[in-house]
Order: structure tokens, then sequence, then C-alpha cells
């Protein structure tokens, strides 16, 4: 398995990306491809205050519903509205036009707390 370099990962199946001082939040392409077609995606709100593993935004699939927690805690700044209209590309491009939310770190130590792409894919190997 490819993983993006530079990423931090949840044992939930969330990635995050350090950029620009703020951090983007997504899902993985594992977690995609287990929720399969994507059709709505709700955001959280701009300005939201977020503790790490609360659930914040909700993706639904033609076959599922599933909540997406944030991976650490800190304050929503901007939302991929694009989604509204292209939900898929949460399927199509997970790593990258499929990104949910940016936000700032209430505490860059909670990124410590987070799995490395080496670990992350290790938790993989053990579901199979």
């Amino acid at each position: 398995m490819n993983l993006p370099e530079n990423l931090f990962y949840t044992e939930s199946h969330e990635w995050i990306r350090k950029e620009n001082g703020q951090v983007v939040v997504g899902i993985t392409d594992f977690a995609q491809q287990e929720l399969t077609d994507i059709v709505f995606v709700e955001l959280p709100e701009v300005g939201r205050e977020l503790a790490a593993g609360e659930a914040c935004c909700v993706v639904e699939s033609t076959k599922v519903a599933a909540d997406i927690y944030a991976p650490v805690a800190g304050t929503v700044v901007e939302v991929n509205s694009e989604l509204n209209d292209h939900p898929d590309w949460v399927n199509q491009f997970p790593y990258e036009n499929g990104w949910l939310f940016r936000m700032t770190l209430a505490d860059e130590g909670d990124l410590s707390k987070l799995l490395s792409g080496e670990a992350y894919t290790q938790i993989l190997k053990e579901k199979e």
C-alpha cells in the first residue's frame, strides 16, 4: 500500500497533514473504499472548536452513513465546500481534492499521538 508521505493517521481512518500553520483533515483511501460510493458529506461549521476524537462530520454513501472524528483538538477554519457538489471527490481523490476541513491546532503535541504511515499500514494488514 502506497500512502502519501508527511501524513499522520488515526485508527478510525482519518488522515491529517500539516500545511501553512494549519492542518488538513480527510479520510483514508481504505475508509473511502469501505464506504463505497459517497453521495453526501456533512461538514463541520467554520469556527467550531473540536476535541480530539470528537465526531465532527458525516460521510454518507449509498450503503451507510459514517461519523468522521477530529484527529486532534483545534478550531475549524475552513471546510471543503466543493464537496457539496462533488462528494465523489472523497472516493476519487481522498488525499487531494477530497479533503474535508482545515483546522488550527490547540496543541502541537497532539500530532505525536497519531500514527505514522508505517504504523497505519500495520493496522490495515492486521485487518486482512
